[in-house]
């Protein structure tokens, strides 16, 4: 059983690792640039109650930051209205990897990372 989760979270940082928006060429507004970070840092990582969510100053404020824990199941969604939000672990956040998305009103990824739960 044990190898079964190993096979999954490493699908999954497989997966989740090698996506981002900013070097994703579909999201390129035009070739040979890149576009900006929407998620300017999230804090601290590893995280043990809480996590800091801080965001450009020009974002959509239609946008959506989901949390998913490393089997997929949504842990947290809350749309982006204020430039810094704050997610605070209850205790279904176990220890392990979390991963977040930033999705456009139409729920097409904008950017997506992933942060370490220490309990």
């Amino acid at each position: 059983m044990p190898k079964i989760y190993a096979i999954l979270l490493l699908t999954i940082l497989l997966f989740c690792g090698s996506f981002t928006a900013a070097t994703d060429p579909a999201y390129n507004s035009m070739p040979g640039t890149e576009t900006a970070s929407k998620v300017q840092r999230f804090y601290p990582n590893p995280a043990t109650q809480f996590i800091h969510f801080e965001f450009d100053k020009s974002i959509d404020k239609s946008f959506t930051l989901e949390i998913y824990n490393f089997i997929g199941r949504k842990m947290a969604a809350s749309i982006v209205n204020t430039p810094r939000i704050t997610i605070y672990f209850n205790d279904n956040y176990y220890r392990g990897l979390y991963i977040f998305q930033l999705r456009d009103r139409s729920g097409r990824i904008i950017e997506s990372g992933k942060f370490q739960v220490v309990r």
